[in-house]
């Protein structure tokens, strides 16, 4: 299981036919170290594209290189506007408060010039272990039309309830789990410059604006990210999870190594 080396045009042209769609970054390495539920069901992704400029870094240190940056952010900006004049693509946004999932909807909506965006929703704090609004969620999607799901609720949590609840969604084709995006979508939180982007440092950006929600993720999981790149470029890297479910290794958490698809 790895990235899958793919361009953002291939990607969405393969989407025409369906597909599960994370986006790892270095957040979900350090993740799939430790939640083995979440390495599970990022096994069964279609397509795990690239969201981080710093994996793109290592990719080319460990020898694999990755040919494009795939980031959720960029990801569905993308998908709605390839498949603005096809009918059939209809969109449920999952995800951020209340107000700024409507405001999304209606950005889009208007870029778009139709109602490619047929409905969306709030879901509330913990919403993920309360089944019975769960349920109501997919009687929701179910009722809207929607043949594309974009779930916005952070990992691992929005990755594990496509996993769980995908087959409810019968009309669902495409599953996308964009994390921020929906936010950055309805302009509640804007992206990082490009010029900091195209270099790796959006994750800077990032924590400038949220220290206090950020600093975490982003400045303890350096070191230990770090070692098991170094673990992987030395072979000397094992997959904790290596007796749980046949696989061929997961190369730092199963994303280091990439895939021409």
């Amino acid at each position: 299981m790895t990235i899958n080396n793919i361009t953002m045009v291939e990607l969405l042209e393969n989407l025409r036919i369906g597909g599960v769609v994370f986006t790892p970054n270095v957040d979900h390495v350090m993740k799939l170290q430790k939640n083995q539920d979440f390495y599970l069901v990022y096994q069964d992704a279609d397509y795990r594209v690239c969201d981080s400029k710093v994996l793109m870094y290592v990719s080319s240190f460990l020898k694999t290189p990755i040919h494009e940056k795939i980031s959720g952010s960029d990801l569905f900006p993308a998908f709605y506007t390839y498949y603005q004049h096809d009918d059939k693509i209809k969109i449920f946004l999952l995800g951020a408060e209340a107000d700024v999932v409507k405001i999304a909807q209606e950005k889009i909506n208007s870029k778009v010039g139709r109602n490619i965006v047929v409905a969306a929703h709030s879901p509330s704090f913990g919403f993920e272990k309360n089944e019975e609004e769960c349920q109501e969620i997919v009687q929701l999607i179910n009722s809207s039309d929607a043949t594309v799901l974009a779930i916005g609720v952070g990992a691992p949590k929005q990755e594990m309830w496509i996993a769980k609840y995908k087959k409810q969604l019968k009309k669902i084709k495409v599953f996308l789990a964009i994390g921020a995006t929906i936010s950055f979508e309805a302009g509640n939180i804007k992206r990082s410059p490009d010029w900091m982007s195209q270099v790796g440092l959006e994750w800077l950006y990032r924590l400038l604006r949220e220290p206090q929600r950020l600093w975490k993720r982003y400045l303890l999981d350096a070191i230990p990210f770090l070692w098991l790149i170094v673990k992987q470029r030395f072979q000397l890297y094992e997959n904790p999870w290596s007796g749980v479910k046949k696989d061929k290794g997961i190369n730092i958490a199963s994303l280091i190594k990439s895939k021409k698809m």
